[in-house]
């Protein structure tokens, strides 16, 4: 199910173009994104049942691959600031035969109630970013997580090399450093219980609330 609203785009990079998007991840990973998105997923443990928000969903990989995660008694919500991404997010959810919510909505204020969520989920999202934006929402991850829930931030600790065959959106990329996503997330009063790397210039922080 999608919710698509018009408000004024949020300040940070807005991807358009979907289908292209998921072709140039599938040039880029060489077909083999459901594995990388299910690796990007691992540090968060996901378990049946739990509940689940991905900011910044795009066109819905990581939520879907969340949604196989947490099984049918599990809740999965994606929001993301594009129209575009988020029809082809649930195209591909309904196309899988998964019951996911996508909602549109900017990350710096996410259209929910507080303490909703068992896990929220961050990935290759927070470079498209200015400083500013993602203080803000790492703040409102922190809001609608649940006492005891569960924080995941993933990105690029070093700008991506531009490739010849990849979409220009592709080209795009940032970076966030691993002590950066760790200071947001901590001035958001989450605490650090792990980081490392997913692959070589793809580092992840996960925290959690106290309870």
């Amino acid at each position: 199910m999608t919710s698509i609203s018009n408000h004024k785009p949020p300040p940070g990079l807005l991807l358009h173009k979907a289908v292209l998007y998921d072709f140039g991840v599938w040039l880029m990973l060489l077909g083999r994104e459901q594995a990388f998105r299910e690796r990007m997923l691992e540090p968060a443990r996901l378990r049946c049942g739990e509940s689940v928000l991905d900011i910044g969903c795009g066109t819905g990989s990581v939520a879907i691959a969340a949604k196989r995660q947490v099984g049918p008694d599990g809740t999965v919500a994606g929001l993301d600031a594009s129209a575009e991404m988020l029809a082809r997010a649930g195209y591909k959810a309904g196309k899988a035969g998964l019951d996911v919510t996508f909602t549109q909505a900017a990350a710096q204020n996410l259209p929910l109630p507080d303490a909703t969520f068992d896990v929220v989920t961050a990935t290759l999202m927070l470079h498209h970013l200015p400083r500013a934006a993602r203080e803000q929402c790492s703040r409102e991850m922190s809001r609608v997580l649940k006492p005891g829930g569960r924080a995941l931030a993933v990105d690029f600790g070093t700008p991506a090399r531009k490739r010849w065959w990849a979409p220009r959106s592709s080209h795009r990329h940032g970076h966030v450093a691993l002590e950066s996503m760790i200071a947001i997330l901590e001035a958001a009063g989450l605490k650090i219980v792990e980081t490392g790397a997913i692959r070589r210039n793809l580092g992840f922080a996960l925290a959690m609330k106290s309870g």
